[in-house]
């Protein structure tokens, strides 16, 4: 049985330059910006041997969207798309990733090159990005294939 309710607790909140919306960067591969993870001290035993991985992908909240959509305009082209289909904000549960250089560890704080989102986002999770792993070839990126 599927439960109606799923409670998720932030480890954490994202500091970065950004303090609305606009002129921030859509993606992380635009950003130039470095920001601070803050994780909370309950969790930082967790953050052991982080420093040996060069990215991290971030799951976190988009806490200033209000608006869920099912069909949602791309920022890329002037197009409607499922929602699912995009990196949309207007998702059900809001929630965003983004994958971040790893600059350094100094205890519960974690410094990153490549943010793109708004200061004070809560952060939900932090995985290692794996290569190996994560890395898929042959992979597809549907409509936005002519892009690159």
């Amino acid at each position: 049985m599927i439960p109606r309710l799923i409670e998720l607790f932030p480890i954490g909140i994202i500091h970065s330059p950004f303090r609305e919306k606009e002129g921030m960067p859509l993606q992380p591969i635009r950003s130039q910006e470095a920001g601070v993870l803050e994780v909370f001290p309950d969790y930082e035993q967790g953050l052991q041997d982080i420093e040996g991985f060069s990215h991290l992908i971030l799951l976190y909240h988009f806490h200033q969207e209000p608006q869920t959509r099912m069909l949602v305009k791309s920022y890329i082209e002037d197009s409607i798309h499922g929602v699912f289909a995009t990196r949309s904000p207007k998702r059900p549960n809001h929630l965003g990733i983004s994958t971040v250089e790893l600059v350094q560890r100094e205890g519960n704080l974690l410094r990153v090159f490549g943010i793109d989102v708004l200061d004070q986002t809560p952060l939900l999770d932090i995985k290692p990005y794996i290569p190996r792993i994560d890395d898929r070839a042959g992979a597809r990126s549907g409509w936005l294939q002519h892009l690159w």
